[in-house]
């Protein structure tokens, strides 16, 4: 071989080797990118505790909605009862292909039938398979059920509390969602959220029955969360019990300090108060909003739709509510997740004050 020629297959060696290393560089990168964009998908980047997203940019033309998140309300996830998976399922699956942007999934109350470990343990599998935005919660009163669960694993009142306590429940909470309280809020691209949780159940405090107790520490908590936001940008708060009554306090199956917690909503002009616990269908007459000082509105439920008598007629029915913000108003859409579509009974576009 001629020198001219082992200098010319010199080049040619060194270009190939040039090319292959810029091939493998932008692979690389893609990579780092893909890693950075995807953030894993674990249920951990699901969960309250890692630091919330910057917000993103408003909609370039000015039209479109600033923030949107899904609510979904009383999963009853159950290993008893295969239907309640089935159900929350079809919500992920919606939630996972669906056609517009979801900043946030919130859940309000009744994440599990009997709030033991084995129903928790069967939600953490479900949410673990689905890449989902932030995820936040409240509790309900079904979350404290497992002091009715005796050590054979049945339903046994007699036997309340069954050597269990309201306090484990709020740990086991409290451990899954990585919160200090039971309570908690967040602000989702600038505009806030703010979840309330019932403190207390028959085993600390046989008088509340099935409703949502707040504690003074929890409502002075609250009241501080609303002085932050007095821009005029619309809060949106988060029960589980519906309110009773205007000018009463509530019982079992209501917010009980009612009274206290529409005053110090008054002076706030722009909030949305959402609440679960009724199951009502948006398809069955029942009432699913209220304009009072505040917009308040029933959501339906993931795992049991019920009828007007309160019975799971339509089992094959998962519903939920999708919020979509704009700079002038919001938006609230009835959302069917067994077959993907939207309920015409349930849409509400309301302007912002």
């Amino acid at each position: 071989m001629t020198r001219r020629i082992f200098i010319r297959w010199m080049v040619v060696l060194f270009a190939l080797i040039a090319a292959a290393l810029t091939g493998l560089f932008k692979l690389l990168q893609r990579s780092i990118d893909s890693q950075q964009t995807d953030g894993g998908g674990g249920l951990g980047d699901l969960l309250p505790g890692k630091p919330e997203p910057a917000p993103k940019p408003s909609s370039t033309d000015g039209n479109g909605p600033v923030f949107s998140f899904m609510i979904l309300s009383d999963l009853h996830i159950s290993v008893y009862d295969p239907n309640t998976i089935k159900n929350m399922k079809e919500a992920l699956e919606d939630i996972k292909q669906f056609e517009a942007p979801i900043d946030t999934v919130i859940i309000t109350g009744d994440l599990t039938d009997f709030g033991g470990e084995d129903g928790y343990k069967e939600l953490q599998k479900l949410l673990s398979g689905y890449k989902l935005p932030p995820l936040y919660a409240n509790m309900g009163n079904h979350d404290y059920y497992d002091i009715w669960v005796d050590k054979k694993g049945a339903f046994n009142k007699d036997t309340a509390p069954n050597g269990k306590t309201d306090w484990q429940a709020r740990e086991r909470f409290q451990k899954f969602f990585k919160q200090d309280k039971v309570y908690s809020a967040a602000s989702i691209n600038g505009y806030p959220v703010i979840l309330l949780s019932q403190e207390a159940y028959v085993q600390e405090k046989p008088e509340v029955g099935e409703g949502a107790w707040y504690s003074d520490e929890q409502l002075a908590w609250f009241e501080q969360q609303l002085a932050k936001h007095k821009d005029g940008k619309p809060i949106f708060v988060m029960t589980h019990q519906p309110l009773p009554a205007i000018g009463s306090d509530g019982g079992t199956h209501q917010l009980i300090r009612a009274k206290k917690f529409r005053d110090m909503l008054k002076p706030y002009p722009n909030v949305f108060v959402f609440c679960g616990h009724r199951h009502q269908d948006f398809q069955n007459g029942a009432e699913h909003y209220v304009k009072e000082t505040f917009h308040y509105f029933h959501n339906s439920s993931v795992g049991r739709v019920l009828n007007r008598n309160f019975q799971n007629a339509g089992q094959d029915k998962s519903q939920g509510l999708y919020v979509q913000v704009y700079k002038d108003r919001v938006h609230v859409r009835g959302r069917e997740f067994s077959n993907r579509t939207w309920l015409k009974e349930a849409d509400w576009s309301l302007k912002l004050t």
